[in-house]
């Protein structure tokens, strides 16, 4: 039997104008309780090559991390609270809990952009958008930042993060 898995707290603030989500945490994340923790997934990577003008800090400084991703005007948490699941893989994510996005609506006010970082996440699009009252946003399916999406380029990746983040206003 599996053991059951719990998820990180959303990282948000009133500033939050794009709400970023991915499936669950991998084990890497989960042993540091930091998102996307894994050394070869892109998602720090992606967001420093679209503000180059704005230094991230370094992963040993998770909390200012944090607060560079609020400080451009992202929110991050993930579809599922928890769930059961062997090692990282969404493939092996079983009997998942959603989290609750209503409890989000207080919190950010200014949200106008939903994006999925990932198709396991993207299945649960049309679910969020209601349950953040947000009907009218557009459903985006960006491609996973994750290691095991080696089919798609460093370069490819980034471009569609990039057209994301341009139609929030964000860049």
């Amino acid at each position: 039997m599996r053991a059951r898995l719990h998820g990180l707290p959303p990282i948000v603030s009133p500033r939050t104008r794009v709400l970023i989500l991915g499936s669950f945490p991998g084990v890497a994340s989960l042993k540091a309780q930091q998102y996307y923790a894994h050394p070869h997934n892109q998602f720090w990577k992606i967001l420093q090559a679209l503000w180059p003008q704005h230094p991230l800090p370094g992963p040993e400084h998770y909390e200012r991390r944090c607060d560079w991703l609020l400080a451009r005007g992202l929110g991050l948490w993930d579809v599922y609270a928890s769930c059961e699941r062997e090692g990282s893989l969404d493939s092996a994510i079983r009997n998942p809990v959603v989290n609750d996005f209503a409890s989000l609506k207080a919190h950010c006010p200014k949200l106008q952009l939903i994006v999925h970082n990932g198709g396991e996440s993207f299945r649960h699009a049309k679910l969020v958008r209601a349950s953040l009252g947000a009907e009218h946003f557009p459903l985006v399916k960006l491609p996973s930042t994750s290691p095991a999406n080696a089919s798609w380029s460093f370069e490819r990746k980034l471009s569609a993060w990039r057209t994301a983040m341009l139609q929030a206003g964000l860049l």
